[in-house]
């Protein structure tokens, strides 16, 4: 505990000097940062890069300003405004949360900690987040990055992928967070590890406000912490994916409702081997990608052709240029096969 315990008033003073100026970061009506903007940047930072996140969070914003804005949002609407961000759970949760909030608190946010905790989609991570950061309660927020300045600071060979070992970094960090800023306290520990403890061996240690009594740094660790295990392979999955054409518009058809990219429209695709989803007409090959999710790994080779009609299976649509832009949420699985279906589009009028 006594590198942490020197951390504080150094990490605050580099804070204070370094963090960016990131928009769920400024101050509202009240002095804090508006609970509902820190809640969306959060959610919307889970398992995303800061830098990918903030258009999509102005664009968010813009379409859906309030909680009560987001309540009611129309599901179709919602998916377009978070396509390319994936994991699209994230959104679905994020308007459940919203519903609760509008429907048994007045649209109000909790200040307190069990309650945020309770809503869909909300771990401990964020509601320490939102907690601290919104209301000045002080829980921590331990995400990767403070795991990682954690565990390098104090020389923890812990495995940090354990059941508990946020639990256990997050009761550390309590005991010596300054009661009178835990947000920017959070903050900063999150800050110090996206921009200055970084993962992969490389932390760029002369900038660190810690650097002093850092035991990783002065013991030659910062290529071994934090300790993980080896990550499984991915399945593989080979797909071909079908680009098919009517009049200038394409088919897309709605994923299950449940399981990978639930609800999400896409282009008809099967397993390779396996048959079409419906009777096709000649077919040309346009390109091959790969996508990558957490678990599994699509491999998926493109073939366009033309349907003699406008027939399509229950479920499916034909997609103009315009409702492809503005309505049907593709995810960016399929991303490498939008210029082929593009080229075949009537333009926009």
């Amino acid at each position: 505990m006594e590198e942490l315990n020197r951390l504080t008033v150094p990490l605050l003073t580099w804070y204070s000097e370094n963090k960016r100026d990131l928009p769920w970061r400024r101050p509202g009506p009240g002095g804090r940062p508006d609970p509902y903007r820190v809640w969306v940047s959060e959610i919307m930072l889970q398992q995303t890069r800061v830098a990918a996140v903030l258009d999509y969070y102005r664009r968010f914003l813009e379409a859906f300003p309030t909680v009560e804005a987001l309540a009611r949002a129309e599901e179709d609407a919602l998916l377009k405004c978070w396509q390319g961000l994936g994991y699209y759970a994230r959104a679905r949760n994020l308007q459940r949360a919203a519903q609760i909030i509008c429907r048994e608190r007045g649209g109000v946010f909790p200040a307190d900690y069990a309650a945020l905790r309770a809503l869909p989609g909300v771990g401990d991570y964020t509601a320490g987040a939102v907690a601290s950061i919104a209301f000045g309660l002080p829980h921590a927020a331990v995400d990767g990055n403070v795991l990682r300045v954690v565990a390098r600071l104090t020389a923890d060979f812990s495995d940090v992928t354990a059941p508990g070992a946020r639990r256990a970094a997050a009761e550390r960090l309590e005991a010596v967070m300054p009661l009178n800023a835990p947000g920017e306290f959070n903050q900063a520990l999150m800050e110090l590890g996206a921009t200055v403890c970084l993962p992969s061996g490389a932390p760029l240690c002369g900038r660190c406000p810690a650097r002093d009594f850092c035991r990783a740094d002065r013991e030659g660790l910062t290529g071994v912490l934090p300790v993980r295990p080896a990550k499984k392979p991915r399945r593989v999955e080979e797909r071909r994916v079908y680009l098919l054409f009517h009049g200038g518009q394409v088919a897309l058809r709605k994923r299950p409702a449940k399981g990978l990219l639930a609800g999400l429209w896409e282009f008809p695709n099967a397993p390779e081997g396996e048959a079409p989803p419906l009777e096709l007409p000649p077919l040309a090959f346009v390109g091959a990608a790969r996508h990558i999710f957490t678990h599994i790994e699509w491999r998926m080779t493109g073939w366009a052709g033309e349907l003699p009609d406008d027939t399509l299976p229950a479920g499916w649509v034909w997609a103009d240029r315009e409702a492809l832009r503005r309505t049907y949420s593709v995810p960016s699985a399929f991303s490498a096969f939008l210029p082929a279906v593009l080229e075949r589009l009537e333009p926009e009028r």
